[in-house]
């Protein structure tokens, strides 16, 4: 099917760009982070090795070629994947912020470099992240759509660290970073339920209307939300 080489090439391509900033995120922030005796840094990097994994995963998926059967066990292996490293984010993001809230952990404190990274994370993520499900809603893949929403996650949590910083200098709420990201933890459990026991796989025999689609609509918060009303396909 051409079509799908195409947009598998297209996928890998995105994946494989996600994946270079992402290395590149997390040698710098890791290298700025050991100077500085970031916290915050030292946690950009943590995000970016467990997006480096995701990626890795999706890499593996739309690298091989197999039949029919072999290739949806394939996409099915990597969606459960995938969704390990949502409960890692959430188990991450717990212990972090938590030991913020307690104390045990110093206070984020403005820094240029984790700015920087932040801010050009969003740009660059935020972008990849309509671009991957576009496709992924072309090629529905549920593990291509799962890799994208973590990402786009991982951004939301750097965003929360530069509301928090701001929050912190101008009414120094210190809290204000550890709570906006312990907000996102019910999400990633939820997607990595969802994804690692397959509640978004198609059931056989379902009706049409009913079936789980990955789908890129309003109506479903753009890839956010299940589609169940086969909107992506009217």
């Amino acid at each position: 099917m051409p079509e799908q080489d195409t947009l598998r090439r297209t996928a890998l391509i995105l994946v494989s760009v996600g994946l270079v900033w992402n290395l590149a995120e997390a040698v710098v922030a890791f290298w700025a982070g050991a100077r500085a005796g970031s916290v915050v840094l030292l946690a950009f990097g943590a995000d970016s090795v467990i997006e480096l994994f995701a990626g890795g995963v999706l890499v593996w998926r739309l690298t091989r070629e197999q039949g029919e059967m072999e290739d949806e066990a394939a996409e099915g292996k990597a969606q459960k994947l995938v969704g390990i490293t949502f409960f890692v984010l959430a188990a991450y993001v717990l212990a972090h912020s938590g030991a913020s809230l307690l104390g045990w952990l110093p206070r984020p404190e403005p820094s240029l470099v984790g700015v920087g990274i932040a801010v050009a994370s969003a740009v660059v993520m935020s972008g990849l992240y309509v671009a991957k499900m576009r496709v992924a809603a072309r090629m529905q893949s549920r593990s291509l759509r799962a890799e994208a929403v973590e990402s786009l996650f991982c951004d939301l949590q750097d965003l929360a660290v530069l509301v928090g910083l701001g929050f912190n200098a101008l009414l120094a709420w210190w809290w204000a970073d550890p709570v906006a990201s312990l907000i996102l933890i019910p999400f990633f459990i939820k997607e990595g339920r969802e994804n690692f026991f397959g509640d978004d796989h198609e059931h056989e025999g379902e009706d049409e209307r009913e079936a789980v689609w990955v789908c890129f609509c309003r109506t479903c918060f753009y890839g956010l939300s299940n589609c169940r009303a086969a909107c992506c396909r009217a």
